[in-house]
């Protein structure tokens, strides 16, 4: 049966980041995925983990200039240091928050690099990063990410992913499989993830169009659940949809999982 984690960046946005721990608890998740946890000190998101009594299963790498549009560092020639200094601030954060998984984030790509050196520098600070992330116990992850959502953003494609994967060649450096990124960009959804399989280490959902519920769209997931079961897929599912409306109304589609009738 799918274990799901609500994303408080997107879900519970009714209330104020830290007031979302409780609310996902009491909506019946029993962990959580964020975007950028560095707004707050990491003590007080483990104190709200553990009043709550939820795991973190996963957060992103900071960005860089978010408000210039910048979405990762770590694809980006020129940018090492900056990128080694916030592999090491996320590192500070798993280390407090016991989360398991980081997702390092590639970057938009500056019109007219060179995507041969960008692929280099992002296999460099991958190689780096995972030295780093081993001693702590955290594995890595690398998200395609659809180019409508992230114009010019640097990994669009499962197999790009796998190329990445395959030059590092880490152990703790693995896929993050988005079916909602997967299906604006490639569709096939079931082959995809099936080849894909092997080197996933977390997966996450909405549905298209809108990146909503995964109750209603172009991709069947009462299809997509029972197939991770088939296949023997044990991980997180990270709910990084946003609600069309409340958070808790729109959970009918949550109902059998909390219930374990799933």
């Amino acid at each position: 049966m799918p274990r799901f984690a609500a994303n408080l960046t997107t879900m519970f946005h009714e209330v104020p980041f830290l007031e979302r721990f409780e609310r996902a608890r009491a909506a019946g998740f029993t962990a959580v995925e964020f975007l950028f946890p560095y707004a707050f000190e990491p003590a007080a998101i483990r104190r709200m983990l553990d009043e709550a009594a939820l795991q973190c299963v996963l957060f992103n790498t900071p960005p860089g200039d978010w408000d210039r549009g910048e979405r990762g560092l770590a694809a980006l020639p020129g940018r090492e240091e900056e990128f080694r200094a916030a592999l090491r601030r996320a590192l500070e954060y798993a280390r407090e928050l016991d989360c398991p998984r980081i997702h390092v984030m590639a970057g938009v790509v500056p019109e007219g690099a060179d995507r041969e050196a960008c692929t280099r520098t992002f296999v460099e600070n991958l190689k780096w990063a995972a030295e780093k992330a081993a001693p702590l116990g955290v594995t890595l992850t690398v998200e395609p990410i659809n180019t409508r959502d992230i114009p010019g953003y640097f990994l669009n494609t499962q197999e790009q992913a796998r190329e990445i994967l395959e030059r590092v060649g880490a152990d703790n450096v693995r896929l993050q499989f988005d079916f909602y990124h997967c299906q604006m960009m490639q569709g096939d959804l079931t082959r995809r993830f099936t080849e894909a399989l092997p080197l996933v280490a977390h997966v996450q959902i909405a549905n298209v169009p809108g990146r909503h519920e995964p109750d209603f769209g172009e991709i069947d997931y009462r299809w997509i659940f029972a197939k991770l079961d088939e296949l023997g897929y044990t991980g997180w599912v990270g709910c990084e949809y946003r609600p069309r409306g409340e958070t808790e109304a729109g959970l009918g589609w949550f109902a059998p999982w909390r219930e374990g009738r799933g």
